[in-house]
This record gives structure tokens, sequence and C-alpha cells, in this order.
């Protein structure tokens, strides 16, 4: 216990000797497990749980029977935690019988290849990288260390992964992005001969679509996350420790800043740009580029105050016609009756 205290910087309060052999949910939890509470619902119920062990705010009640962690974040001493009883390689290195490679090449120590994987021309991987069954790695790919790729992803020609990188399953890095022109009323097919760079630290969902460039790369920097279902277009660039949620979509040449959140189903218009620090409401369409720290909502997106506003009336709308409607007719009736007659 006082090891995991002192892994997530935090106070100890009880038996530092406690035996914890795991993390788990409040309600779920057993007297082997730690979990944590950060919600009043939750830290009012501290006594309740069967853990050994609560990871809790500093400034959370005392408890009368359970060892507590008092942190800054609970949280995040969660996902360090957890990250310490259930993080790293957990898979076998090797390389499947069942697996087609092409020739030139390159991997490095303990890379862990499954059954079904497809490996084109000239490609290279870092140290302990797991490609799971399924997954298609095209010519020219390089992938760095420690990356994980899931099952039945598919990283096209030529595209680039950095270290550290999950990717999970069923997603496609490289995909041609939308481009076409119009020809006599059909449409021509524009080469998209870019490529999709990924750097360090980066996590992909579940069933992205990340396009490739019509010329140059579309570019996912250091440690952005993003959701389940999300797709980003050709030539998007994605900044720093940017978060993108299930859904989203970005059309082609945006430029995301560093430090961003985008909501849930959230849409960009091409050829925006959204400053650091930027936060996109769920369902918000941005239309125009928006500043550094803006936060918008709405379709098309307006400051999230506004919003606030303007939603609030939506409501109360028909009522607010019904009462225009009657001062027309007031209006009306008061301008007849101000009328002179002939014979004035």
């Amino acid at each position: 216990m006082g090891q995991l205290a002192q892994l997530v910087s935090g106070t100890l309060e009880g038996n530092e000797n406690m035996p914890v052999k795991g993390v788990s949910a409040f309600d779920a939890a057993n007297p082997e497990e730690i979990t944590f509470a950060n919600s009043p619902g939750y830290l009012d119920r501290i006594d309740e749980t069967e853990a050994c062990a609560v990871i809790v705010p500093r400034t959370a009640p005392q408890s009368g029977n359970k060892v507590l962690i008092r942190v800054n974040d609970p949280y995040l001493a969660l996902a360090k935690i957890s990250d310490f009883f259930y993080g790293g390689r957990r898979v076998p290195p090797g390389i499947h019988p069942n697996t087609t490679i092409g020739p030139n090449f390159v991997w490095g120590e303990n890379v862990s290849i499954f059954s079904g994987v497809v490996i084109g021309r000239n490609v290279t991987l870092g140290d302990n990288v797991i490609l799971h069954a399924g997954v298609v790695v095209g010519d020219g790919v390089r992938i760095g260390e420690d990356t994980v790729v899931h099952p039945n992803v598919s990283i096209l020609e030529n595209c680039r992964i950095g270290e550290r990188v999950i990717i999970h399953a069923g997603s496609v890095i490289g995909s041609d992005g939308f481009g076409f022109a119009r020809e006599q009323g059909r449409y021509r097919k524009i080469p998209q001969i870019g490529i999709v760079r990924i750097d360090d630290d980066v996590e992909i969902g579940a069933c992205n679509a990340i396009d490739r460039a019509t010329f140059g790369q579309t570019w996912i920097k250091r440690g952005v996350k993003t959701d389940n279902l999300v797709h980003v277009a050709h030539n998007v660039v994605v900044g720093e420790n940017t978060v993108l949620v299930a859904q989203v979509g970005i059309a082609g040449s945006v430029t995301i800043g560093d430090q961003c959140i985008l909501a849930g189903q959230a849409g960009v218009g091409q050829h925006l740009h959204l400053g650091n620090g930027v936060t996109v409401g769920p369902q918000a369409g941005v239309t125009k580029s928006v500043p550094d720290g803006e936060v918008v909502s709405g379709t098309p997106s307006i400051p999230h105050r506004l919003w606030l506003r303007v939603s609030g009336i939506i409501s109360k709308l028909p009522e607010m016609k019904k009462q225009l409607r009657e001062l027309e007719r007031k209006m009306d009736r008061l301008e007849k009756s101000q009328v002179p007659s002939k014979n004035e």
C-alpha cells in the first residue's frame, strides 16, 4: 500500500503494509482490491465499499474503517495504479507462421505478429511492436517502438507511425482523401499521393478513418487521443494532446491547435483553423475559424455563453410568435382607428 501511495504522490492514511492485488469499481471491489471515489455520491459511501483502500481527493472526509490514499486528482491516480497492475506487455514475442511478409522487411527485438497479418514491401517495425490478427501493413510503412496495433487495422502505403502508439480494432490509416474534380457532370478522381504521419504517444480509437494527404501529410501530433468512429480528412493537422471524442468529423485541410477538445459528433468545415485550447461542444458545426481558448457550441457554432442564451430562447419561440401576432393585430386596429374619415 505504501508503494502505491508513493507511486501517485499521495498521502496514506492507514496500514501501509496492507496487501493489494488489483483495482476494481467501487461497488464491485473485493477486500484485496483498491478503488477510487471522486464524486459526492461515492465519497458519502466510502465505508460501504468492500475494497481494502480508496483513492480520494485531499479534501475528502475521514473514514472510520478504510485505508485512504489522498491525492490531488483521483482519476489520474487511478490511471497510474491501474497501469501498475495491468499495464505492460502481455503477449509473447514471435512471428506467426501464417503471416504474409513482403521483401526487405526489417523488424526489431521482441516483435509479436499474430496470425493473418499481411506485411508489404520495405516495411520497418521497431522493438516491441505488436501486430494483432488480421492487421494489414502496406508497402513502405514504418512503425516505431512499443506500438500496439489491434485486430483488423489497415495501415496503408508509406504511412509513418511513431513510438508507443495504440491503434484500436478496425481503424484505417491512410485511406484515400476525398478528392474529386467535376468534369462534364461526372467526377474525376484526384490521386492522393501523400501520407499519414502519427507521432509518439497517440491513441487511435476503434473504426477511425484517417485519410492520407493529397500532397504532403495528414499529421496527428504527439499525445492526441481519439475516440471510436472519428474521421480525419486529407491534409488535416491535429495539434499535440488534443482530444477527438466519438463521431467527430474533420473536413480537409483543417488545422487544429494544441490541447483542444472536440466533443461527440462535432464537425469542422474545410480549410478552417482552430487555435490552441479551443473547446467545441457536442454536435456543434464549426463553419468559421476559432481563436485560441474559445469555447463554441451549436450549429453554426457560436461562443458557448451566447449559445446557452439562444438555446434558452428556442423553446419560447412559439409563445413569442403568438404574442408578436397579437401585437401586430393591435397595431393594425390602432392604425385603422386613426385614419381620418372622408367627412373630416
